[in-house]
């Protein structure tokens, strides 16, 4: 089995950096843009692991755009699988109002949107070596959901990462992100880049020529990690 669900948002999305690692390490991505009417998977049967993406809605925008209320109402499929979840910026926050959390929007309508630091809970040592310079782009975070572990921390946006039972991870960050997604978000989203938060589009560029390969190693190392974790479960 070596194909992986992959879950957008508009049809323009792009996996990015998350992409191209799984395509290195032989996987072939199967996605899917509810938004766009494809249907998701009754079961996770056919599939080794599911990635849900961002994207410029809300994790509570399930009354409004009936595409949320289909995947709150489909990861708990992907939960009792038991297959590696990873979930990526609103793929975390669905993740986190699945299990019952609060996501909203920061108290001071602050966004993270840039390269920040995140720093490794002492539990999130083995996902996190070391504290890690990461790209943003959100104005709303979650509430740790109970029975949830934290593994990373921001300043901002205290929640950063979590790991829900032994298959499910969510992050608010974006892992994939790459200088063409970089240059195009920066274009696209141009408004934003005045928000309480935002670096500038400069400073964006300029944060990422210095700390993408440590991204994506860190990516690389952690994606290996994640995707052995539903063998050494079946084991």
């Amino acid at each position: 089995m070596n194909k992986i669900l992959v879950i957008i948002h508009q049809v323009t999305s792009d996996p990015g950096l998350v992409g191209q690692i799984l395509h290195r390490y032989g996987y072939t991505l199967d996605i899917r843009c509810p938004s766009n009417n494809d249907p998701l998977p009754l079961t996770m049967d056919d599939h080794k692991a599911v990635v849900i993406f961002g994207g410029p809605m809300s994790a509570n925008d399930d009354e409004t755009l009936p595409f949320i209320k289909t995947e709150l109402d489909w990861i708990p499929v992907a939960l009792a699988s038991g297959k590696p979840y990873l979930g990526i910026c609103l793929g975390a926050q669905l993740l986190a109002r699945v299990l019952g959390a609060t996501v909203k929007p920061h108290p001071e309508e602050k966004v993270e949107i840039g390269y920040f630091p995140i720093m490794p809970t002492s539990a999130g040592r083995k996902d996190f070596a070391e504290p890690l310079y990461v790209y943003h782009w959100h104005n709303e975070g979650w509430e740790l959901p109970a029975g949830a572990v934290s593994l990373a921390t921001g300043e901002t946006f205290v929640n950063q990462a979590f790991r829900y039972g032994e298959n499910a991870v969510g992050v608010q960050f974006h892992p994939e992100m790459t200088e063409e997604m970089l240059k195009k978000w920066t274009v696209l989203g141009a408004e934003h880049l005045s928000n309480p938060g935002a670096q500038s589009r400069d400073e964006q560029l300029q944060n990422h020529a210095v700390y993408a390969i440590a991204m994506e190693k860190w990516l690389t190392d952690f994606l290996h990690c994640w995707l052995q974790q539903e063998a050494s479960l079946a084991g």
